[in-house]
């Protein structure tokens, strides 16, 4: 049987994306720090820090890697950790494909080089990160990029996913459906701010129309095409799956002024970052040129997602 090697392979992505290459007949081995969130018998789990895969060796035959290991939860960690982690462990991994003649890698960067910006982007965009989380996932690409051009018999793909949401989640998405349940959801200033998102099983039906291309590059934003705004998504929620929930609107005002307080006192750890309260109220515009060129038709959008998350989780949303 066919072998695939997943570096983070117990995180979020890393768990959906198992599940649907054992269902197609691979054996998987989950290198990662943490244990896998499910057993099964064509699941390999392999305790192995990315940062240092030195003595990590396979004795067989791997058809391609996926390198989903990150430090990502920005902010949340501090910067040395987001460097430490997602350059080096991009170096190693690249490395760990030359020494074994491995000659594909997928590979998940983020949106966020590109940076905050109320303006579209897309995969043409200049880049222009703002935080070390950004600048590491960036950094990483080229590293990704460096080992591509070696050799070009070699294939890579890199998607840039933005908000991603299912079940196991445990993200934006989780926050807004458990304040919805409770009775009450408020918007933070604005209603129109663009949140670029996508379910996790259309994210991994876009990574895989992009890997078996002819091409031996492919970028693209994991994102659907639809312009979703923050009132767009709460709404969905509300007419479909919380119908009596009560919404409210504080004045964006509040929320700079709320910021600016928690950024002034935050050597307290007050527990509510700054940076999180500005992203309420920023834009997240990214749109994916390359799945609209490549007429890519991903199974579903905001309200089948939505449903399919309610259905796999009976209604929980966790």
């Amino acid at each position: 049987m066919k072998k695939i090697v997943i570096f983070g392979g117990s995180g979020f992505v890393g768990t959906h994306y198992s599940k649907k290459l054992i269902n197609d007949g691979y054996i998987v081995y989950c290198v990662d720090i943490k244990s896998p969130r499910f057993e099964d018998e064509k699941l390999i789990y392999i305790n192995q820090d990315v940062r240092d895969l030195t003595n990590f060796e396979l004795d067989f035959p791997v058809e391609r890697i996926y390198n989903f290991a990150a430090v990502h939860t920005t902010p949340g960690h501090p910067t040395h950790e987001y460097y430490e982690t997602n350059i080096a462990g991009a170096n190693e991994v690249c490395t760990f494909a030359e020494k074994n003649k491995i000659n594909e890698i997928i590979f998940t960067s983020s949106i966020s080089p590109y940076g905050p910006d109320e303006v579209q982007k897309d995969e043409d965009s200049r880049l222009n990160p703002n935080s070390a989380y950004g600048y590491s996932k960036m950094l990483s690409e080229q590293i990704h990029k460096a080992w591509l051009n070696r050799d070009l018999t070699r294939k890579l793909t890199i998607v840039r996913p933005a908000v991603v949401f299912g079940p196991g989640e445990g993200g934006n998405f989780t926050r807004l459906a458990t304040m919805m349940r409770k009775g009450i959801m408020v918007y933070p200033g604005r209603k129109d701010t663009i949140k670029a998102c996508i379910y996790i099983d259309d994210l991994i039906f876009a990574i895989e129309s992009a890997h078996v291309t002819n091409n031996n590059f492919e970028l693209f934003n994991g994102a659907y095409p639809e312009r979703y705004t923050l009132e767009d998504i709460i709404e969905a929620f509300k007419r479909d799956h919380f119908p009596d929930v009560k919404i409210y609107m504080v004045p964006k005002q509040v929320v700079l002024i709320t910021a600016k307080i928690l950024k002034i006192f935050n050597f307290l750890n007050v527990g509510i970052h700054p940076d999180r309260v500005m992203k309420l109220i920023i834009s997240t515009n990214i749109y994916p040129s390359w799945l609209v060129k490549n007429k890519v038709v991903l199974p579903g959008d905001l309200i089948t997602a939505l449903q399919r998350w309610s259905d796999a989780t009976d209604k929980r949303f966790d």
